[in-house]
């Protein structure tokens, strides 16, 4: 029985424990192989990438040397050609310098304003039966406007005249009664005073018949004012006082307003230093004409002449007002409207004339940047003379047929190459053959720089041009580079 035991024991213990020995170790084992695998992977992918970017920078570098090396070869063959020791080509706007004159403008701020301004009022009291005029019609001096009744004035006109009548009789009798004392008084019948009263009492109704007369007149006049007639001719505003309404003589706002539009002023301020100037060419009888513009100052509204200026200056302002006719014929100026006043008052002759984009200001002054037949810049300093808008008059410095840049002079040096393109200045979608960074257009990105080739299309860096500026080889050399 002993003997069994110790065999029994050993038979069911021993099947367990090597089952679970050997299923615990291979989970432990899995998971951390998995891990380092992971982590293999990553470090990998990450070698990788580095590796990948750093021979990319390599690359770009190396074909950056070779585009430079290319554009600075090939007698002048253009940006990115075989050879070396040359510039690169900057693409550029240019314009030609022309001989003209230009005017020189005073520009100030000026307002509207109504040559006359007529507030209508009744110069009678009484009701408002009738209004004969629309609000915005235009008028003319004399047309009737409104009507007040008129029949208490013409009540008082007839009781003038009744005591007239009444005074007229009287006189008349007295006339009568003069002449029979005046016989009396030749035979010796009646005292001289007694001729005389009667002589005096005519008198009396003479000038009760004088008095008669002015009621008579007085009466007619304010029946004349019971109808409204326009003192000027111009336009009506909007109506104050409606048909029905007791208007008086006294009322402050009136009836209506009548502005005169043709011909219409324009009152505009200049600083005082301006005013020798302007008055020295009034004051010889010359005319100097004026042009109003809009708000924005761009589009010319009407052209006038200088009528007058001011006896006294602003002192808080430092200006003096002017004023100026205009005619408006079309009715184009309007009461208190804000204009820009140009005022004409010389004109410089025989001036060489660039845009005034072309001037460019640096320590050594004014200067422009002058193309030659070569298409090879040179620095031209300059005396300004006149400007005026866009343009720029040019005394010294500069001669016409000359062809200056007027876009693009931020890469340019003393004898840098250019590759011209003809034009007043920014064009939409690039200026020449340059990129415009406004177009909207990515920079190229096969040039090392980030810029299109000088022989891309203007807004399309990546399609060639169909046709080349004057003077330069066709651009083949970027392949050839590459």
């Amino acid at each position: 029985m002993a003997q069994l035991k110790s065999i029994e024991l050993p038979e069911r213990v021993a099947p367990e424990r090597p089952d679970n020995r050997i299923a615990a170790p291979p989970t432990k084992s899995r998971w951390w192989v998995w891990l380092l695998v992971l982590v293999v992977i990553g470090a990998a992918v990450w070698y990788y990438r580095g590796h990948a970017k750093s021979q990319a920078d390599a690359s770009a570098g190396a074909g950056a040397s070779n585009a430079q090396g290319g554009a600075q070869g090939g007698g002048g063959k253009g940006r990115g050609g075989p050879g070396g020791g040359g510039p690169p080509v900057v693409p550029v706007v240019v314009a030609t310098a022309q001989r003209g004159d230009l005017p020189v403008y005073f520009t100030g701020l000026g307002t509207v304003t109504a040559f006359n301004t007529v507030t209508v009022h009744s110069r009678v009291d009484g009701q408002l039966i009738s209004v004969a005029f629309k609000e915005g019609q235009f008028v003319k001096q004399g047309d009737v406007l409104a009507q007040i009744d008129p029949r208490p004035f013409q009540v008082i006109l007839e009781q003038a005249e009744g005591q007239l009548a009444k005074d007229q009789a009287q006189r008349k009798d007295a006339e009568v009664n003069l002449e029979r004392f005046k016989l009396l008084y030749g035979e010796g019948v009646i005292a001289k005073q007694q001729m005389d009263t009667q002589g005096s009492q005519v008198g009396q109704f003479n000038g009760a018949i004088q008095t008669d007369q002015a009621t008579i007149n007085s009466a007619k006049l304010q029946l004349s004012y019971s109808r409204v007639t326009a003192p000027i001719s111009g336009r009506i505003g909007l109506r104050l006082v409606d048909a029905g309404n007791m208007v008086h003589a006294s009322d402050p706002g009136g009836l209506l307003v009548i502005t005169q539009l043709q011909p219409i002023s324009v009152i505009f301020s200049l600083p005082q230093d301006q005013l020798p100037q302007v008055a020295s060419k009034l004051h010889s009888g010359g005319q100097l004409l004026v042009d109003a513009f809009d708000r924005d100052n761009t589009d010319k509204i009407a052209s006038g002449t200088l009528a007058s200026i001011d006896n006294q200056i602003d002192v808080t302002t430092g200006t003096y007002k002017l004023k100026a006719i205009f005619k408006n014929d079309d009715n184009v100026l309007f009461p208190n409207q804000f204009v820009n006043v140009h005022l004409l008052v010389d004109t410089k002759r025989n001036l060489t004339i660039v845009a005034t984009a072309a001037i460019q200001r640096g320590p050594q002054g004014t200067y422009v940047y002058v193309v030659d037949s070569t298409n090879t810049v040179k620095i031209h300093n300059v005396t300004i003379a006149q400007t005026t808008d866009n343009n720029t008059g040019v005394s010294a410095g500069l001669n016409p047929g000359d062809v200056v840049v007027t876009d693009g002079q931020d890469k340019l040096q003393e004898g840098s190459k250019v590759n011209p393109s003809a034009g007043g200045g920014r064009r939409s979608g690039g200026q020449g053959n340059s990129y415009n960074p406004t177009s909207g257009n990515p920079p190229n990105a096969n040039s090392p720089n980030g810029n299109p080739p000088a022989n891309s299309a203007p807004g399309n860096p990546n399609k060639q041009a169909p046709a080349q500026a004057p003077g330069q080889p066709p651009p083949k050399q970027r392949g050839n580079s590459r």
